[in-house]
Order: C-alpha cells, then structure tokens, then sequence
C-alpha cells in the first residue's frame, strides 16, 4: 500500500482547482484501506486520550466540499474508535435568527473545541466566502450596516471577509488550536453518480433534495469559489488539503493518516505525571485501598 506523504496533499502554492486530483491510487483494495483506517483510527483515539489529560492543546478539523463529497461518512469512520467525551462535531446549517443578530463569526467561536479535545466543523465558517458568493442575496439577511443591497457587495467586501477569517484562524492557532482543513474534491461525474444512487435506493431517498439539483447547475461558480478560498486561506498554522474523494475510503485513509503524522509530532503532548509527593506515596494508598 503507497505511503501517504502530507506534502502531496497539503496546499502550499497557488493552485488551480482543475489540475487538483479527484481520486487517486493507493495500491490497495477496499478491504485493506479499510483495515488501515482502522489501525490508524485506534492511533488518534491514543493521541486525543493523552491530549485530554495533558489539556493544552485542541484540534479543530475543518470540512468543505460539495454536496454528496462524503463529510458525514468520513467523520463517523474516521472517530469511531474516539471517547465520546473528546469529540464535538458541529454541522453548520443556514442561520438561525439568533445567529444573525451576531456578526458572521459569533456562532463559530461559540463551538470551538475546549483544550484537550477535538472538534469538528462539518461545513464551517468558509460557507461566508463560498455560499454567501455564489448567493450574495443571502448576506442581506445578516442586516449589515453597509450592505443594504447585493450592488453593496464589492471585491473590497470579500478582501475583508479573507481578512477577517485568517485573523481568527491565527489567533486561535496561537493560542493552542491545532487547525486542519480539509477539501473533499469531488468530480462532477461521481457526484452525479451519488445523486443518481439517492434516488434509485429508497433508503437513500431522505438525503435527496431539489434543491441539490439547482446548486448543480453553479457548480463552475462553486469551484471558483472554493479555488480563491484555498489560494488565499491556506497558511502555515491553518493549512488547507486537497483530499481526492472519488473514493470514499480512500478519502477517510488520506485524511486520517494527514491527522496522525502531523499529530505524532508534537512531543510535548504527554501525559501529565502526579505531583512527588503523591507519586512517592502510591504504595500507601495501594495498600489502603486493599485494606479496606
């Protein structure tokens, strides 16, 4: 099975989206990926165990694609080995009216993962610089004070907007947030693929919506979109990664492993020790226990 190399997948240049993979080859069959999945799932589980204990540092793991790219699958295969108590996911739906009273940002920091933990954005904060673009009607819902109509919406609007998101990525990175983004590089004909499956398996049929048909249609705006978003958001502490995920469980491999080799690095996440006095007196309280 190929070794999975972090550069060949991490944004580090400009990029155009066309010549980024949507599949790629590991050398292996389904079963063994997933077997590796699995090995590697267990590893992270150990990582996060200690980070909860050394209570320093969290994880936010970021997750953008279109729709049917296989955000939900891959989180639940990716943590199911994880305690339930070191990992938050968030899906992020349209806003509520709450959320609107608050700057665009408001609801993102609220779920931010605590030190010691993992959280997960399934679909994030980028929504403001990809569905607000390709529908800038939408921001009128925000009540701006200088967005009174879409006219208002200028290059100078979304410069700030980039701004704004890559001040908070820094400033929560500088302050213990580990950051991983990821991209779920869907092709657009295995996208019609799982449309199509959506409505030949009734099963599936719940998942389908009328509406995935129309964003179909600005799937060229989309891509533009999401090409600008990686161009200008990908840094050092919050880089983005092109996962290829034409194939399901070759996605959920690349991006676990991307999440365990970066992680294994951080040699000061250990286990904290008992104070002396403590540690020097285990034995007493062994024995007091077991004279009880």
């Amino acid at each position: 099975m190929e070794h999975i190399k972090i550069g060949d997948y991490k944004i580090t240049s400009q990029v155009s989206i066309k010549d980024l993979p949507t599949a790629v080859d590991l050398g292996a069959g389904k079963k063994e990926i997933e077997k590796e999945l699995r090995q590697v799932s267990e590893d992270l589980a150990e990582i996060q165990n200690t980070m909860y204990a050394h209570g320093k540092y969290s994880v936010l793991m970021c997750i953008q694609g279109m729709d049917t790219a296989g955000k939900d699958s891959l989180i639940r295969e990716v943590f199911k080995e994880f305690n339930v108590r070191g990992i938050v996911a968030h899906s992020f739906k349209k806003p509520t009216d709450l959320e609107l009273k608050h700057d665009y940002l408001w609801r993102h920091y609220l779920a931010l993962p605590a030190r010691g933990k993992f959280g997960i954005f399934n679909r994030t904060h980028y929504e403001n610089v990809l569905v607000t673009r390709v529908h800038p009607n939408y921001l009128i819902y925000e009540n701006m004070p200088d967005i009174n109509s879409v006219d208002d919406v200028t290059d100078a609007f979304w410069d700030r907007r980039f701004e704004e998101i890559n001040n908070f990525e820094k400033h929560i990175s500088d302050n213990g947030t580990i950051i991983f983004k990821f991209f779920l590089n869907i092709s657009k004909d295995e996208q019609k693929n799982r449309l199509l499956r959506r409505l030949n398996k009734p099963n599936k049929n719940w998942k389908f919506s009328a509406d995935d048909l129309k964003e179909r249609k600005l799937w060229d705006k989309y891509q533009a979109c999401y090409e600008d978003v990686l161009n200008r958001s990908s840094k050092d502490h919050a880089p983005w990664f092109n996962i290829p995920a034409d194939d399901k469980p070759t996605a959920r491999y690349i991006v676990a492993k991307i999440l365990y080799d970066t992680l294994k690095n951080y040699s000061d996440i250990k286990e904290p020790e008992l104070p002396a006095k403590e540690k020097a007196n285990i034995s007493l309280y062994k024995q007091q226990l077991e004279n009880e």
